[in-house]
Protein backbone atom coordinates (compact mmCIF):
# COMPACT_ATOMS: atom_id res chain seq x y z
CA UNK A 1 0.00 0.00 0.00
CA UNK A 2 0.90 3.50 -0.54
CA UNK A 3 2.61 5.73 2.47
CA UNK A 4 0.47 8.21 3.96
CA UNK A 5 2.20 10.61 2.24
CA UNK A 6 2.01 9.38 -1.29
CA UNK A 7 -1.80 9.00 -1.09
CA UNK A 8 -2.38 12.28 -0.35
CA UNK A 9 0.09 13.42 -3.20
CA UNK A 10 -1.19 11.15 -5.44
CA UNK A 11 -4.85 12.14 -4.52
CA UNK A 12 -4.14 15.77 -5.01
CA UNK A 13 -2.40 15.18 -8.71
CA UNK A 14 -4.67 12.60 -9.82
CA UNK A 15 -6.73 14.61 -11.68
CA UNK A 16 -4.00 16.28 -13.33
CA UNK A 17 -2.16 12.64 -14.13
CA UNK A 18 -5.54 11.47 -15.34
CA UNK A 19 -5.74 14.83 -17.05
CA UNK A 20 -2.71 14.51 -19.35
CA UNK A 21 -2.17 10.75 -19.17
CA UNK A 22 -2.41 10.56 -22.45
CA UNK A 23 0.17 13.01 -23.84
CA UNK A 24 2.61 11.11 -21.13
CA UNK A 25 1.88 7.47 -22.58
CA UNK A 26 2.64 8.93 -25.82
CA UNK A 27 5.26 10.63 -25.47
CA UNK A 28 6.70 7.78 -23.23
CA UNK A 29 6.48 5.25 -25.91
CA UNK A 30 8.25 8.05 -28.08
CA UNK A 31 11.20 8.34 -26.06
CA UNK A 32 11.63 4.16 -24.91
CA UNK A 33 11.39 3.51 -28.87
CA UNK A 34 14.18 5.97 -29.37
CA UNK A 35 16.21 4.73 -27.14
CA UNK A 36 15.69 0.84 -27.15
CA UNK A 37 14.22 0.01 -30.77
CA UNK A 38 14.74 -3.42 -30.38
CA UNK A 39 11.73 -3.38 -28.26
CA UNK A 40 9.37 -2.41 -31.03
CA UNK A 41 10.39 -4.03 -33.51
CA UNK A 42 10.68 -7.69 -30.96
CA UNK A 43 8.66 -7.13 -28.50
CA UNK A 44 5.70 -4.72 -28.98
CA UNK A 45 3.17 -4.56 -31.34
CA UNK A 46 3.71 -2.90 -33.83
CA UNK A 47 -0.31 -2.46 -35.53
CA UNK A 48 -1.04 -1.16 -31.42
CA UNK A 49 1.54 1.19 -31.57
CA UNK A 50 0.87 3.00 -35.04
CA UNK A 51 -3.43 2.50 -33.92
CA UNK A 52 -2.66 4.40 -30.64
CA UNK A 53 -4.25 1.69 -28.53
CA UNK A 54 -1.49 0.47 -26.17
CA UNK A 55 -0.76 3.96 -25.54
CA UNK A 56 -4.41 4.05 -24.30
CA UNK A 57 -3.98 0.86 -22.82
CA UNK A 58 -1.22 2.29 -20.93
CA UNK A 59 -2.83 4.96 -19.49
CA UNK A 60 -6.08 3.36 -18.12
CA UNK A 61 -3.74 1.11 -16.51
CA UNK A 62 -2.09 3.36 -14.88
CA UNK A 63 -4.66 5.45 -13.87
CA UNK A 64 -6.96 2.50 -12.30
CA UNK A 65 -3.58 1.14 -10.03
CA UNK A 66 -3.41 4.56 -8.63
CA UNK A 67 -6.99 5.43 -8.43
CA UNK A 68 -7.23 1.80 -6.82
CA UNK A 69 -4.54 2.67 -4.18
CA UNK A 70 -6.24 6.13 -2.94
CA UNK A 71 -9.99 4.84 -2.85
CA UNK A 72 -8.96 1.51 -1.75
CA UNK A 73 -5.49 1.54 0.35
CA UNK A 74 -4.35 -2.03 1.76
CA UNK A 75 -6.82 -3.78 -1.39
CA UNK A 76 -4.24 -4.84 -4.46
CA UNK A 77 -6.20 -4.72 -7.63
CA UNK A 78 -5.50 -8.24 -8.82
CA UNK A 79 -7.98 -8.63 -11.39
CA UNK A 80 -6.04 -5.81 -13.35
CA UNK A 81 -2.37 -7.04 -12.11
CA UNK A 82 -3.32 -10.80 -13.03
CA UNK A 83 -4.34 -9.96 -16.86
CA UNK A 84 -1.42 -8.06 -17.52
CA UNK A 85 0.92 -10.26 -16.03
CA UNK A 86 -0.14 -13.40 -17.88
CA UNK A 87 0.40 -11.14 -21.12
CA UNK A 88 3.70 -9.76 -20.07
CA UNK A 89 4.97 -13.89 -19.41
CA UNK A 90 3.08 -14.79 -22.58
CA UNK A 91 5.65 -12.48 -24.02
CA UNK A 92 8.61 -13.43 -22.28
CA UNK A 93 8.54 -10.20 -19.84
CA UNK A 94 11.51 -10.11 -17.42
CA UNK A 95 12.50 -8.05 -14.32
CA UNK A 96 15.31 -6.28 -15.54
CA UNK A 97 12.84 -4.27 -18.07
CA UNK A 98 10.77 -2.43 -15.26
CA UNK A 99 13.85 0.01 -14.44
CA UNK A 100 14.09 0.42 -18.12
CA UNK A 101 10.55 1.41 -18.51
CA UNK A 102 10.44 3.62 -15.09
CA UNK A 103 13.39 5.68 -16.38
CA UNK A 104 11.55 7.01 -19.38
CA UNK A 105 7.83 6.83 -18.42
CA UNK A 106 9.49 9.08 -15.14
CA UNK A 107 11.19 11.71 -18.16
CA UNK A 108 7.79 11.84 -19.80
CA UNK A 109 5.99 12.45 -16.68
CA UNK A 110 8.52 15.27 -15.84
CA UNK A 111 8.64 16.69 -19.35
CA UNK A 112 4.57 17.00 -19.88
CA UNK A 113 3.77 18.29 -16.13
CA UNK A 114 6.83 20.07 -16.06
CA UNK A 115 7.17 22.35 -12.92
CA UNK A 116 3.87 20.50 -11.31
CA UNK A 117 6.54 17.68 -11.35
CA UNK A 118 8.18 18.30 -7.43
CA UNK A 119 10.52 15.79 -5.77
CA UNK A 120 7.48 15.03 -3.68
CA UNK A 121 5.08 14.51 -6.60
CA UNK A 122 7.54 12.27 -8.34
CA UNK A 123 8.32 10.66 -5.18
CA UNK A 124 5.06 9.37 -4.81
CA UNK A 125 4.00 8.49 -8.28
CA UNK A 126 7.56 6.63 -8.20
CA UNK A 127 6.07 4.74 -5.35
CA UNK A 128 2.89 3.84 -7.39
CA UNK A 129 5.11 2.52 -10.19
CA UNK A 130 7.63 0.62 -8.34
CA UNK A 131 4.31 -1.27 -5.98
CA UNK A 132 2.46 -1.90 -9.35
CA UNK A 133 6.20 -2.91 -10.83
CA UNK A 134 6.86 -5.24 -8.05
CA UNK A 135 3.30 -6.59 -8.21
CA UNK A 136 3.78 -7.80 -11.71
CA UNK A 137 7.30 -8.99 -11.36
CA UNK A 138 5.99 -10.93 -8.03
CA UNK A 139 3.48 -12.36 -10.23
CA UNK A 140 5.12 -13.04 -13.10
CA UNK A 141 7.89 -14.99 -11.43
CA UNK A 142 5.16 -17.45 -10.14
CA UNK A 143 3.80 -18.05 -13.65
CA UNK A 144 7.11 -18.71 -14.97
CA UNK A 145 7.72 -21.38 -12.17
CA UNK A 146 4.42 -22.56 -12.31
CA UNK A 147 5.32 -23.40 -16.07
CA UNK A 148 8.84 -24.66 -15.38
CA UNK A 149 10.44 -21.94 -16.88
CA UNK A 150 13.28 -19.02 -15.62
CA UNK A 151 11.59 -15.62 -15.89
CA UNK A 152 11.31 -14.24 -19.49
CA UNK A 153 12.22 -17.72 -20.62
CA UNK A 154 8.94 -19.16 -22.14
CA UNK A 155 9.90 -19.64 -25.64
CA UNK A 156 9.93 -23.22 -27.52
CA UNK A 157 10.60 -24.47 -30.96
CA UNK A 158 7.27 -26.01 -32.41
CA UNK A 159 6.64 -28.05 -35.62
CA UNK A 160 3.26 -27.64 -37.25
CA UNK A 161 1.80 -31.21 -37.72
CA UNK A 162 -1.18 -30.21 -40.13
CA UNK A 163 -2.41 -27.00 -41.18
CA UNK A 164 -6.37 -26.94 -41.86
CA UNK A 165 -8.34 -23.93 -44.53
CA UNK A 166 -10.66 -23.53 -41.69
CA UNK A 167 -12.47 -20.30 -43.96
CA UNK A 168 -11.29 -17.97 -46.79
CA UNK A 169 -9.25 -16.11 -43.95
CA UNK A 170 -9.26 -18.44 -41.09
CA UNK A 171 -6.76 -21.51 -40.98
CA UNK A 172 -5.70 -23.85 -37.54
CA UNK A 173 -2.20 -24.88 -36.91
CA UNK A 174 -1.81 -28.10 -35.23
CA UNK A 175 1.42 -28.01 -33.47
CA UNK A 176 3.62 -30.41 -31.38
CA UNK A 177 7.04 -29.83 -29.38
CA UNK A 178 10.08 -30.16 -31.61
CA UNK A 179 11.96 -30.89 -29.11
CA UNK A 180 10.05 -34.17 -28.07
CA UNK A 181 9.63 -32.82 -23.97
CA UNK A 182 5.59 -33.15 -23.33
CA UNK A 183 3.65 -30.24 -23.99
CA UNK A 184 2.87 -27.95 -21.34
CA UNK A 185 -0.55 -28.16 -19.56
CA UNK A 186 -3.31 -25.41 -19.77
CA UNK A 187 -6.53 -24.64 -18.95
CA UNK A 188 -9.21 -24.22 -21.82
CA UNK A 189 -9.51 -19.97 -22.89
CA UNK A 190 -5.56 -19.88 -22.01
CA UNK A 191 -3.89 -18.31 -25.09
CA UNK A 192 -0.20 -19.20 -26.67
CA UNK A 193 2.18 -16.23 -28.35
CA UNK A 194 3.78 -16.97 -31.59
CA UNK A 195 6.75 -15.08 -32.63
CA UNK A 196 7.50 -14.87 -36.28
CA UNK A 197 9.89 -13.03 -38.04
CA UNK A 198 9.06 -10.93 -40.74
CA UNK A 199 10.70 -9.81 -44.07
CA UNK A 200 12.30 -6.76 -42.65
CA UNK A 201 13.62 -8.96 -39.89
CA UNK A 202 11.29 -8.18 -37.29
CA UNK A 203 10.16 -10.51 -34.74
CA UNK A 204 6.90 -9.67 -34.49
CA UNK A 205 4.72 -11.30 -31.64
CA UNK A 206 1.14 -12.54 -31.29
CA UNK A 207 -1.68 -14.18 -29.40
CA UNK A 208 -4.08 -17.22 -30.40
CA UNK A 209 -6.44 -18.86 -28.40
CA UNK A 210 -5.64 -22.74 -27.68
CA UNK A 211 -8.57 -24.72 -29.08
CA UNK A 212 -8.35 -28.22 -28.46
CA UNK A 213 -9.24 -29.97 -24.45
CA UNK A 214 -6.30 -29.71 -22.07
CA UNK A 215 -4.33 -32.87 -22.44
CA UNK A 216 -4.20 -33.24 -25.76
CA UNK A 217 -0.45 -33.48 -26.55
CA UNK A 218 -0.91 -31.48 -29.94
CA UNK A 219 -1.87 -28.28 -29.62
CA UNK A 220 -4.31 -26.21 -31.84
CA UNK A 221 -4.79 -22.31 -32.54
CA UNK A 222 -6.68 -20.85 -35.47
CA UNK A 223 -5.37 -17.83 -37.29
CA UNK A 224 -8.15 -15.45 -39.24
CA UNK A 225 -6.07 -13.10 -41.91
CA UNK A 226 -6.76 -9.52 -40.68
CA UNK A 227 -7.55 -6.79 -43.73
CA UNK A 228 -4.66 -5.51 -45.22
CA UNK A 229 -4.09 -1.50 -45.62
CA UNK A 230 -1.50 1.33 -44.63
CA UNK A 231 0.76 0.40 -41.85
CA UNK A 232 1.61 -2.94 -40.06
CA UNK A 233 -2.00 -4.37 -39.25
CA UNK A 234 -2.54 -8.06 -39.99
CA UNK A 235 1.61 -8.29 -40.95
CA UNK A 236 1.61 -11.61 -38.58
CA UNK A 237 -1.58 -13.27 -40.00
CA UNK A 238 -0.65 -12.33 -43.09
CA UNK A 239 2.50 -14.13 -42.87
CA UNK A 240 1.39 -17.34 -40.74
CA UNK A 241 -1.40 -17.34 -44.05
CA UNK A 242 0.95 -17.03 -46.59
CA UNK A 243 4.40 -18.80 -45.17
CA UNK A 244 3.45 -21.52 -42.48
CA UNK A 245 3.26 -25.03 -43.99
CA UNK A 246 3.40 -28.62 -42.61
CA UNK A 247 6.91 -28.82 -41.05
CA UNK A 248 7.78 -25.58 -40.68
CA UNK A 249 8.77 -24.64 -37.05
CA UNK A 250 7.08 -21.99 -35.19
CA UNK A 251 8.60 -20.21 -31.36
CA UNK A 252 5.61 -20.31 -29.44
CA UNK A 253 5.50 -19.70 -25.37
CA UNK A 254 3.54 -21.61 -22.76
CA UNK A 255 0.27 -21.06 -22.65
CA UNK A 256 -1.23 -17.95 -20.20
CA UNK A 257 -4.92 -16.16 -19.66
CA UNK A 258 -6.20 -15.52 -16.40
CA UNK A 259 -10.13 -17.16 -18.03
CA UNK A 260 -10.38 -20.16 -17.13
CA UNK A 261 -14.22 -22.27 -16.62
CA UNK A 262 -14.55 -23.40 -12.77
CA UNK A 263 -14.78 -26.88 -12.44
CA UNK A 264 -18.27 -26.91 -11.23
CA UNK A 265 -21.66 -27.89 -13.38
CA UNK A 266 -22.58 -24.04 -12.92
CA UNK A 267 -24.62 -22.87 -15.72
CA UNK A 268 -22.85 -21.61 -18.46
CA UNK A 269 -23.48 -19.01 -21.31
CA UNK A 270 -20.42 -19.00 -23.52
CA UNK A 271 -20.69 -15.76 -26.06
CA UNK A 272 -18.57 -15.49 -28.93
CA UNK A 273 -18.34 -13.52 -32.43
CA UNK A 274 -16.18 -13.78 -35.35
CA UNK A 275 -12.88 -15.50 -34.40
CA UNK A 276 -13.90 -14.77 -30.74
CA UNK A 277 -15.31 -18.21 -31.04
CA UNK A 278 -12.02 -19.90 -30.26
CA UNK A 279 -11.59 -20.04 -26.52
CA UNK A 280 -14.80 -21.23 -26.58
CA UNK A 281 -14.54 -24.35 -28.57
CA UNK A 282 -11.57 -25.18 -25.94
CA UNK A 283 -14.04 -25.02 -23.22
CA UNK A 284 -16.74 -26.64 -25.07
CA UNK A 285 -13.86 -29.42 -25.44
CA UNK A 286 -13.24 -29.16 -22.03
CA UNK A 287 -17.00 -29.65 -20.88
CA UNK A 288 -17.49 -32.53 -23.11
CA UNK A 289 -14.62 -34.48 -21.65
CA UNK A 290 -15.43 -33.91 -17.95
CA UNK A 291 -19.41 -34.68 -18.59
CA UNK A 292 -20.80 -31.18 -17.31
CA UNK A 293 -24.03 -32.19 -16.63
CA UNK A 294 -25.29 -28.04 -16.55
CA UNK A 295 -27.32 -25.94 -18.74
CA UNK A 296 -24.30 -24.70 -21.54
CA UNK A 297 -26.38 -21.93 -23.68
CA UNK A 298 -23.68 -20.79 -26.41
CA UNK A 299 -24.25 -17.72 -28.30
CA UNK A 300 -22.68 -16.94 -31.38
CA UNK A 301 -22.52 -13.82 -33.95
CA UNK A 302 -20.60 -13.64 -37.41
CA UNK A 303 -21.05 -12.28 -40.60
CA UNK A 304 -21.67 -15.79 -42.42
CA UNK A 305 -22.32 -19.22 -42.37
CA UNK A 306 -19.12 -18.37 -44.89
CA UNK A 307 -17.31 -17.12 -42.46
CA UNK A 308 -18.20 -18.62 -39.30
CA UNK A 309 -14.80 -20.39 -38.59
CA UNK A 310 -14.67 -23.89 -36.39
CA UNK A 311 -18.73 -23.99 -36.99
CA UNK A 312 -19.03 -28.01 -37.19
CA UNK A 313 -17.02 -28.47 -34.06
CA UNK A 314 -18.89 -25.81 -32.51
CA UNK A 315 -22.38 -28.22 -33.22
CA UNK A 316 -20.75 -31.18 -32.90
CA UNK A 317 -19.44 -30.46 -29.35
CA UNK A 318 -23.05 -29.11 -27.94
CA UNK A 319 -24.58 -31.95 -28.94
CA UNK A 320 -22.73 -33.92 -26.58
CA UNK A 321 -23.21 -32.01 -23.78
CA UNK A 322 -26.08 -33.29 -21.27
CA UNK A 323 -27.98 -29.58 -21.56
CA UNK A 324 -26.08 -27.60 -24.27
CA UNK A 325 -28.01 -25.15 -26.80
CA UNK A 326 -26.94 -23.17 -29.32
CA UNK A 327 -27.83 -19.34 -30.71
CA UNK A 328 -26.19 -18.12 -34.11
CA UNK A 329 -26.71 -15.10 -36.05
CA UNK A 330 -25.71 -14.04 -39.14
CA UNK A 331 -25.43 -10.59 -40.40
CA UNK A 332 -25.15 -12.37 -44.12
CA UNK A 333 -27.16 -15.26 -43.63
CA UNK A 334 -27.95 -17.85 -46.62
CA UNK A 335 -31.20 -20.22 -47.25
CA UNK A 336 -34.34 -20.50 -45.41
CA UNK A 337 -32.32 -18.74 -41.99
CA UNK A 338 -34.93 -17.02 -39.47
CA UNK A 339 -35.32 -13.63 -39.04
CA UNK A 340 -34.69 -13.72 -35.50
CA UNK A 341 -31.08 -14.70 -36.05
CA UNK A 342 -30.17 -12.43 -38.30
CA UNK A 343 -28.56 -9.31 -37.46
CA UNK A 344 -26.57 -8.73 -34.04
CA UNK A 345 -26.95 -10.92 -31.56
CA UNK A 346 -30.01 -10.25 -29.54
CA UNK A 347 -30.61 -12.12 -26.27
CA UNK A 348 -33.74 -11.11 -25.35
CA UNK A 349 -35.33 -13.93 -26.41
CA UNK A 350 -32.70 -16.85 -24.78
CA UNK A 351 -33.70 -17.96 -21.50
CA UNK A 352 -30.61 -17.04 -18.77
CA UNK A 353 -30.47 -19.52 -16.08
CA UNK A 354 -30.02 -18.26 -12.58
CA UNK A 355 -26.60 -18.39 -11.48
CA UNK A 356 -24.90 -18.14 -14.69
CA UNK A 357 -21.10 -17.72 -15.59
CA UNK A 358 -20.69 -15.74 -18.18
CA UNK A 359 -17.58 -15.71 -21.21
CA UNK A 360 -17.09 -13.35 -23.53
CA UNK A 361 -14.84 -13.17 -26.65
CA UNK A 362 -14.90 -11.41 -29.91
CA UNK A 363 -15.04 -7.62 -31.36
CA UNK A 364 -15.28 -4.96 -28.82
CA UNK A 365 -18.84 -4.06 -29.83
CA UNK A 366 -19.67 -7.05 -29.49
CA UNK A 367 -18.86 -7.57 -25.85
CA UNK A 368 -20.32 -4.19 -24.74
CA UNK A 369 -23.23 -5.22 -26.50
CA UNK A 370 -23.99 -8.48 -24.79
CA UNK A 371 -22.43 -7.39 -21.62
CA UNK A 372 -25.29 -4.27 -21.51
CA UNK A 373 -28.01 -6.92 -22.14
CA UNK A 374 -26.97 -9.36 -19.53
CA UNK A 375 -26.88 -6.80 -17.11
CA UNK A 376 -30.46 -5.35 -17.86
CA UNK A 377 -31.16 -8.88 -16.97
CA UNK A 378 -29.83 -8.96 -13.78
CA UNK A 379 -26.35 -10.79 -14.22
CA UNK A 380 -24.07 -10.08 -11.41
CA UNK A 381 -21.19 -8.22 -13.25
CA UNK A 382 -18.88 -10.59 -11.23
CA UNK A 383 -20.01 -13.42 -13.19
CA UNK A 384 -18.86 -11.83 -16.65
CA UNK A 385 -15.49 -12.92 -17.79
CA UNK A 386 -13.92 -11.56 -21.01
CA UNK A 387 -10.62 -12.37 -23.55
CA UNK A 388 -9.63 -9.54 -25.46
CA UNK A 389 -6.66 -9.88 -27.50
CA UNK A 390 -4.27 -6.79 -27.81
CA UNK A 391 -4.71 -3.83 -25.64
CA UNK A 392 -7.65 -4.26 -22.78
CA UNK A 393 -9.15 -1.17 -22.96
CA UNK A 394 -12.87 -2.13 -22.02
CA UNK A 395 -13.16 -3.86 -18.80
CA UNK A 396 -9.97 -3.93 -16.94
CA UNK A 397 -10.40 -1.23 -14.50
CA UNK A 398 -13.63 -2.09 -12.92
CA UNK A 399 -11.93 -4.02 -10.54
CA UNK A 400 -9.73 -1.47 -9.54
CA UNK A 401 -12.13 1.37 -9.67
CA UNK A 402 -14.61 1.15 -6.68
CA UNK A 403 -17.13 0.40 -8.80
CA UNK A 404 -18.76 -2.45 -10.87
CA UNK A 405 -18.73 -0.75 -14.81
CA UNK A 406 -15.35 1.72 -14.83
CA UNK A 407 -14.19 2.18 -18.10
CA UNK A 408 -10.72 3.54 -18.74
CA UNK A 409 -12.50 6.76 -19.45
CA UNK A 410 -14.34 7.23 -16.47
CA UNK A 411 -10.55 7.02 -14.44
CA UNK A 412 -8.34 8.34 -16.65
CA UNK A 413 -10.39 11.72 -17.00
Amino acid sequence: MLSQKSTETVRATLPAVGEAIGTITDLFYRKLFTAHPELLRNLFNRANQSAGTQRQALAGAIAAFATALVERPGVRPDALLSRIAHKHASLGVSATQYPVVHRHLSAAIAEVLGDAVTEEVAAAWDEVYWLMANSLIEIERRLYAEQGALAGGTWRQWEVAERIQETADVVTFRIRPADGRPAPAFTAGQYVSVQVELADGARQIRQYSLTNAPGATVRSFAVKRLDEGEGPAGEVSGHLHDQVREGDLLTVSAPYGDIALDATDAPLLLASAGIGCTPMVAMLEDLVATGHQGPVVVVHADRSPADHALRADQERLVTKLARGTAQVWYERPEGDWPAERTGHADLSGIEIPDGVQVYLCGPLPFMRSVRTQLLERGVNPSAIHYEVFGPDLWLAPRATAGTTDARPSDVAG
